[in-house]
């Protein structure tokens, strides 16, 4: 069902969000996360790819740019609301059933660890209808059996206008798989989060 980013018909209350990104998400992200202020309360759980070599900078960058708090997501740690979290290059990120995370390194998944499919169906099975997804920009299929879990477990599904994307790969692969809630620009998705945290309230 495709609307018009201002209306936003059918929108459900949620408890987190999961993100989804990878060739041209940082560019992505910092847009759909622009106008989220201090004091926003949903958490925001992100799988970026990165090479896993070196450490993530993402953190720290990200924190600098933007109003609301931001770290790297620890084994163990307890999801906090209005946080922003990143996934670890080389760990596949999972979320617990009792609200915390979990790290591993077992088999990539689309050639990628952290892989967004990962977290997006481990979220999905906490968080169940209370979720929403959104996949952005990348050039393979990880997410897109992902957000279609999310969808299967009645979650909100958002996935950016391929036409609009870096690179179309991995929203596209997700389209072809299912039909989402919303299928919108960066600006649009920006807009969404502000009214997912506003329904909240």
């Amino acid at each position: 069902m495709m609307n018009e980013p201002e209306t936003f018909i059918g929108l459900r209350q949620v408890d987190a969000v999961v993100v989804g990104a990878s060739a041209g998400g940082v560019e992505a992200l910092l847009t759909i996360f622009a106008d989220l202020r201090q004091g926003f309360r949903l958490p925001l759980i992100v799988v970026l790819h990165l090479p896993d070599e070196r450490r993530s900078q993402l953190a720290q960058v990200f924190a600098r740019r933007l109003s609301i708090k931001v770290k790297e997501a620890a084994d163990k740690d307890t999801i906090e609301p209005g946080t922003l979290y990143f996934a670890s290059p080389g760990y596949h990120l999972s979320v617990e059933r009792d609200g915390s995370f979990s790290l591993s390194q077992e088999a990539r998944v689309h050639y990628s660890r952290p892989s967004i499919d990962y977290l997006f169906e481990s979220a999905a099975d906490t968080y169940e209808a209370r979720l929403a997804a959104i996949l952005l920009t990348g050039a393979n299929q990880d997410g897109a059996q992902g957000i279609a879990t999310v969808k299967q477990s009645g979650g909100v599904t958002i996935v950016q206008d391929p036409e609009e994307a870096l690179v179309s790969t991995m929203p596209q692969a997700a389209l072809d798989r299912m039909k989402p809630d919303y299928i919108l620009p960066l600006r649009g998705i920006g807009r969404l989060l502000v009214e997912l945290e506003r329904i909240e309230c």
